[in-house]
């Protein structure tokens, strides 16, 4: 249905998320990837749905060449605890830190998806709360181990054996954890 949807479209995806990429394919999307680094720094007053939103919107702006047929889109996901941002971890010690900080409670997962071209943007933003159960030192040891969530937010992956043995409760869109709210994203370019 897309793939007719848009085809007078340039659709582009300006990220390396291999998770990404593959909700593309399998939205049956005709699309091309192009990256563009953008130094991730947000204003620290930010929370939230303020801060995904922000950071969806500061990686379309190197793009400044878009033409009225190219949709770019680019997301920002963050795992949100007690009120702080947990990002991607840069070391096994951080994974460890998050992952125990993440035991035993509920945290929220926001993803903002800014679909932009020459002459319009819209950001949408979803949020999904999700509970772990209580994690022991072992359990969070061999997921690192094995599965290296360095690319990830929160350092988990849902869909990975964390996912399996950890989660106790999901309010919200199972997708969205993954790394994008793709009925909200059809949703959208269905309507353009």
């Amino acid at each position: 249905m897309l793939r007719e949807k848009l085809k007078n479209y340039n659709v582009i995806l300006a990220s390396k998320s291999p998770r990404r990429q593959q909700f593309f394919k399998d939205l049956d999307i005709d699309f091309t990837i192009q990256l563009k680094e953008v130094e991730e720094i947000y204003p620290k007053e930010l929370k939230g749905k303020e801060i995904t939103k922000f950071l969806a919107d500061l990686k379309s702006k190197p793009f400044t060449d878009l033409s009225k047929n190219d949709i770019l889109i680019t997301s920002d996901t963050i795992v949100w605890l007690d009120n702080k941002m947990l990002g991607k971890p840069k070391d096994e010690a951080e994974a460890f830190e998050m992952l125990r900080s993440l035991s035993g409670k509920s945290h929220e997962v926001i993803t903002s998806i800014s679909i932009k071209n020459k002459s319009f943007q819209e950001i949408i933003t979803d949020v999904t709360t999700v509970t772990f159960k209580k994690l022991t030192d072992e359990e969070i040891n061999y997921y690192i181990k094995n599965y290296k969530p360095f690319d990830k937010a929160g350092a988990y992956g849902i869909q990975e054996w964390i996912g399996f043995i950890a989660i106790e409760n999901l309010q919200g869109s199972y997708f969205n954890v993954v790394g994008l709210p793709v009925h909200k994203l059809y949703k959208v370019l269905m309507s353009l």
